[in-house]
């Protein structure tokens, strides 16, 4: 169809610039560290490996394929899955055969330039698309079968969304357009469609297996869309039961295997980071005031519900004078019993870096629900609805929540809601890119003071 005949192209448009990117990141190193345009050879033998693995990871991945109805956020979540995967290939490789030849700075700065060059041009390349497609090209032409209120909301939605590019030719009734139904080939063909929605509520069984038959019979995309608007604030998946499709309705992206090892991977390797390079130094300078300023130990440990309900100790540099076996109560404003050094760990968050520990040995991730004290849990468990949900993955030492202002102590019940709709939002809408803006968020918050971190 003339006006899309180049998608065939987009993928090796994709590989052609993600390629550019690498390759300019790579000479752009070794002009930065070497003040040379050329590499030498040992530098050849990298930046033709460096080359393949991206190779590997961009079909493995695949970086080639992306949705028209995809957000911003939700392609650049997967080009960032697939360079933290391209990563821990190349970091395995390094640490297994200890190039001496190599600088890993250089590496550095060759990912790093890598990494904000090619979220860049994918990003215009996102933008770029979508005012094409408004402008009146790469369209799909659709046609709906089945007409009612779904029908009419999803062209509602595409004429609202010109940006996905999606024209409807026709809407077509099982009942009063029988003969258009009867022949479809002709009028796909006179139409030129693309993609078939079969309105499930308005057809028949035989009616919606046959026109499934025909879409596929002539390379025609096929999509069934049924009344469930009652369950928007759901998030929903397909499972197959043998021959039994089955609706999940609390399916969430960590769910997926390949998130869960993104995830874990990246938790590794940050967490790795921090405990090598900060806290291999800096536990024994706080530890020697802590110990200096009070009697007991250097860090506070307490149980805590992790994933799934699961009791984990959570470390924390301790902050307050030793109490053993004492009885749980929330830090207040100006409480006694916080020390001095304790105030300044509290204030700057530098209290919570020993649970980067926790991050290490899988109990807790870098981002996620901040992990409350259980006896909390328990007082406010039964009190907000899916309070549990935020169990649903692994706590963070920071959160959502925690990035949008809600720290220090929990005193009504909206504090304490406000917490948790921010965190079940997480958990439903988690993204690598989602992390990275928490994080983010979280330094910048830190940075300018919080008066609730106390």
């Amino acid at each position: 169809m003339a006006q899309h005949r180049y998608s065939r192209f987009f993928p090796y448009f994709f590989l052609f610039a993600d390629l550019l990117c690498l390759n300019s990141s790579i000479l752009f190193s070794n002009y930065y560290l070497f003040n040379s345009t050329t590499l030498t050879q040992p530098y050849q033998t990298l930046h033709l490996f460096l080359n393949v693995i991206w190779l590997l990871v961009f079909f493995g991945s695949r970086l080639q394929e992306i949705d028209r109805n995809s957000r911003l956020l939700d392609h650049l979540n997967k080009v960032l899955t697939g360079l933290v995967i391209n990563l821990s290939i190349v970091f395995a490789l390094w640490f297994a055969l200890q190039p001496v030849d190599y600088s890993r700075k250089f590496l550095f700065v060759a990912y790093l330039g890598f990494t904000i060059s090619i979220l860049t041009w994918r990003s215009i390349w996102h933008y770029t698309i979508r005012y094409y497609r408004i402008k009146g090209f790469n369209i799909r032409n659709v046609l709906i079968i089945g007409k009612g209120d779904l029908a009419h909301s999803l062209v509602e939605y595409f004429s609202e969304n010109p940006e996905l590019g999606y024209k409807v030719e026709g809407i077509l009734d099982e009942v009063q357009d029988r003969d258009k139904i009867d022949d479809l080939e002709s009028f796909t063909t006179e139409k030129r469609t693309d993609a078939i929605f079969c309105c499930v509520p308005n057809l028949t069984e035989s009616k919606i297996k046959e026109i499934i038959d025909f879409a596929e019979n002539n390379l025609i995309k096929i999509h069934l869309i049924s009344q469930f608007s009652k369950l928007v604030s759901y998030s929903l998946s397909i499972e197959q039961f043998g021959n039994i499709p089955i609706i999940n309705v609390n399916s969430i992206p960590l769910d997926n295997s390949l998130n869960r090892f993104v995830k874990r991977l990246f938790d590794i390797l940050f967490s790795s980071l921090v405990i090598a390079v900060i806290l291999s130094w800096l536990v024994p300078i706080i530890g020697f005031f802590v110990k200096l300023e009070s009697k007991g130990p250097i860090f506070f440990k307490q149980k805590r519900h992790g994933k799934d309900n699961k009791n984990f100790l959570c470390w924390k540099f301790r902050t307050m004078t030793f109490e053993r076996e004492a009885e749980f109560k929330q830090a207040r404003k100006n409480d006694s019993r916080i020390t001095k050094i304790g105030n300044i760990l509290r204030k700057t968050s530098i209290d919570e870096l020993p649970q980067f520990i926790n991050v290490f040995l899988g109990d807790m991730s870098v981002v996620g629900p901040r992990p409350h004290p259980i006896e909390l849990n328990e007082e406010f468990q039964p009190r907000i609805d899916r309070f549990w949900q935020r169990h649903a993955v692994k706590p963070g030492i920071t959160g959502l929540a925690q990035a949008k202002g809600f720290r220090g102590e929990t005193v009504e019940l909206s504090d304490m809601s406000g917490r948790v709709k921010l965190d079940r939002f997480y958990v439903k809408n988690w993204s690598l890119i989602l992390d990275f803006k928490i994080i983010i968020l979280t330094i910048l918050s830190i940075l300018r003071g919080n008066e609730n971190a106390y």
